[in-house]
């Protein structure tokens, strides 16, 4: 109908003008009835195009394991849905995952020093000479200890050396070493130290294992104290190199079922030591790792056991790797 006339007198148009409102009345209907379908009982609403709404705090969301995210059940920053995470707008949970994990840390560069040198016991004049390190002199180097039985701590170095070495080049990590075994003895603590000042490394390590006496047993990992006397100066290390020895403890604890020193460190697995060349004179974060006690007999067990040393290989693989990527 429009400006004002009068309606026809057929019924047919009438009809038509009815059925308008109750048309209307079931559109209506049907839109409450599409709105409450989408958080009530959880059936799915009909499709219509629009954004994916986050996941409820404290939903499940399918192929993802039962509370997994930054808090059981709550969602990340930004409260995205799995969905946007996987597409590179990550939540803090997946970023610390992230920085544990990482990819490839290719172009990394990593110092590991075998401490001693199977072929030191048949150059004793020549270790014994005297080098400087910074706030003292010190013999060139040592031969190391042994078990009981013999198994000397020079291959044992050695042989966890060659295992971390293959793990960290599998993460991507370029791996120098001192010695391989290649040398007839040494090298010095002085020169171990400008090898890896040299390599630029990222992060050095000294495998070693004690020689204290019967019933002292566990590992422990030695850091340097601030040292600034003569051609050492360690005060730009020390603080990289704790944060280094603490990822070590954590992962080497994990890896061999180690326990820390019951002898040295407060049951911690750290100590600090200002007298070790390697150490004074290192411009890099480095650490010594005394793996366990060669003289008692429970630790002499498990570091002649190649399976144990690759346990070994692995804790000191993770916990590097993790200070790399912290």
């Amino acid at each position: 109908m429009s400006n004002g006339s009068t309606p026809p007198t057929s019924r047919r148009p009438a009809r038509a003008l009815l059925a308008v409102p109750a048309v209307l009345a079931a559109l209506c209907c049907a839109g409450c009835g599409a709105l409450g379908n989408g958080d009530g009982d959880g059936a799915a609403s009909p499709a219509r195009p629009g954004p994916e709404r986050p996941a409820a705090a404290g939903s499940h969301t399918p192929g993802q394991p039962a509370g997994q995210g930054e808090h059981d059940g709550k969602q990340s920053h930004g409260d995205k849905s799995d969905g946007d995470r996987s597409n590179g707008d990550k939540g803090d949970r997946d970023k610390g995952d992230e920085g544990r994990r990482g990819g490839s840390l290719r172009g990394k560069v990593v110092l590991i020093d075998p401490g001693h040198n199977p072929g030191n016991r048949d150059h004793t004049a020549e270790i014994a000479r005297q080098v400087d390190v910074g706030n003292a002199r010190k013999e060139c180097d040592t031969t190391g200890t042994s078990t009981n039985a013999g198994y000397a701590e020079a291959s044992f170095t050695l042989d966890v050396a060659r295992r971390t070495r293959a793990l960290l080049q599998k993460e991507g990590v370029k791996v120098v070493f001192t010695q391989d075994g290649d040398r007839p003895y040494g090298p010095c603590v002085d020169e171990r130290a400008e090898i890896g000042n040299k390599a630029h490394a990222d992060a050095a390590l000294s495998i070693h294992a004690d020689g204290a006496g019967a019933g002292n047993r566990g590992f422990h990992v030695i850091r340097p104290g601030v040292v600034h006397s003569g051609g050492a100066d360690t005060r730009k290390i020390t603080g990289p190199s704790r944060d280094l020895a603490d990822h070590l403890v954590g992962r080497f604890v994990a890896a061999t079922g180690s326990a820390p020193a019951n002898y040295i460190g407060a049951g911690k697995g750290l100590d600090t030591r200002t007298d070790l060349g390697g150490l004074n004179l290192s411009r890099v974060p480095k650490v010594f790792l005394e793996c366990g006690n060669m003289r008692d007999a429970q630790d002499a067990a498990r570091l002649t056991d190649p399976a144990w040393r690759q346990k070994a290989a692995v804790g000191i693989t993770e916990g590097i790797t993790g200070f790399l990527r912290s």
